[in-house]
């Protein structure tokens, strides 16, 4: 592909997706983000000047300015990550995660029907709209199982409901009029850039200012953690060989409490800071009152990507969260930048209703 649209990608997922398509293509790489708190320009301080990659400040509701860039740089695939997606965000505020997840999505996918349209015969073959999505569309798991490709939607979360909606419109879409879709559903991803309201860089940036590491409920929820830079491969082969209409899970296999998580982060952080102040950091550890509507487990199957694509994760849990803590310790200007003052690693997402 010589051109690829990725939206939201200053973002974490987008943002790391956005340096692995520089570095492994030779496509060029048309970045639309509308620079939201979880959106900075500082994660792709490293592609400035960059001939490739091409950045604008943009709104995915905006339909002139999608249509713009589909017909000036004729994109050949579009790449969409930009979403609202913190769950506790969405419990504050669920009508900013309607507005973007759905009715973005909703734009997204027209304008591009609208532009493949117009396409050759061979253009309109190579075209892919991919959608990145969660696997919290599939609610909430008992102790067993996991979710495949197949498993019924049942979110319970603003976000996840906003997220279902965006997925059941990219199948519509295939359905309805033919647009070339491929929707990804992804477990916990983890790694740098992520900002640090999400559970691992929140703990990092607790832990190294000697705070209270909040554990919801009893730290017993389960989530199957996936490294970001694996995901970013998972999506890279899905938009080269995966089937159009076809929906592709992608997981880590790397079920964890939360409770365990924080276990890990705090031996590592006393492995690494040995002589601060706060070791053991375990001690630092406190729970608090869970989550509104706290999903008990999700649990990812990605045989049908391993099997079909040929795609399987190259991190361990323990070797991505030790990549993972090595990079917030040597970015921690980053942190800094990134934390403008909107958000002070304050309890989100515990409105009742």
């Amino acid at each position: 592909m010589n051109s690829v649209l990725v939206t939201g990608g200053a973002g974490f997922i987008g943002g790391n997706f956005v340096h692995f398509l520089i570095g492994a293509s030779d496509a060029q790489v048309i970045n639309l983000d509308k620079l939201t708190y979880a959106g900075n320009l500082d994660t792709l301080a490293p592609l400035r000047g960059n001939a490739r990659h091409v950045f604008v400040e943009g709104d995915i509701g905006d339909r002139e300015l999608v249509r713009r860039l589909l017909h000036d740089y004729r994109v050949d695939a579009l790449v969409n990550f930009a979403a609202e997606s913190h769950v506790d965000r969405s419990i504050d505020g669920p009508a900013a995660f309607v507005e973007t997840n759905v009715l973005g999505t909703f734009n997204l996918l027209d304008c591009a029907r609208e532009y493949w349209s117009g396409l050759g015969r061979s253009g309109k073959e190579s075209f892919r709209f991919l959608h990145v999505s969660t696997d919290e569309v599939y609610g909430s798991l008992g102790p067993t199982g996991k979710f495949t490709e197949t498993t019924a939607y049942a979110p319970n979360s603003p976000y996840s409901a906003s997220k279902a909606a965006s997925d059941h419109l990219v199948r519509a879409w295939h359905h309805t009029y033919g647009l070339p879709v491929l929707t990804t559903n992804c477990s916990n991803n983890y790694g740098p850039y992520q900002f640090p309201e999400k559970l691992i860089p929140l703990m990092i940036q607790k832990a190294l200012r000697g705070e209270s590491l909040p554990i919801y409920g009893d730290g017993g929820n389960v989530r199957d953690w996936l490294y970001v830079e694996d995901h970013c491969r998972a999506i890279g082969r899905v938009l080269e060989a995966g089937c159009p209409g076809e929906v592709y899970n992608v997981g880590g296999d790397s079920e964890r409490t939360n409770l365990q998580v924080v276990d890990a982060l705090c031996a590592l952080l006393d492995e690494r800071l040995p002589d601060s102040p706060h070791c053991p950091h375990s001690g630092l550890k406190t729970f608090v009152k869970d989550r509104p509507g706290h999903d008990r487990r999700y649990a990812i199957d990605a045989s049908k990507i391993q099997r079909e694509l040929g795609w399987a994760p190259q991190e361990s849990f323990e070797s991505g969260l030790a990549r993972t803590l090595d990079w917030y310790l040597d970015n921690q200007a980053w942190c800094q930048r990134v934390t403008d003052g909107s958000y002070r690693g304050q309890r989100l997402g515990v409105q009742q209703g």
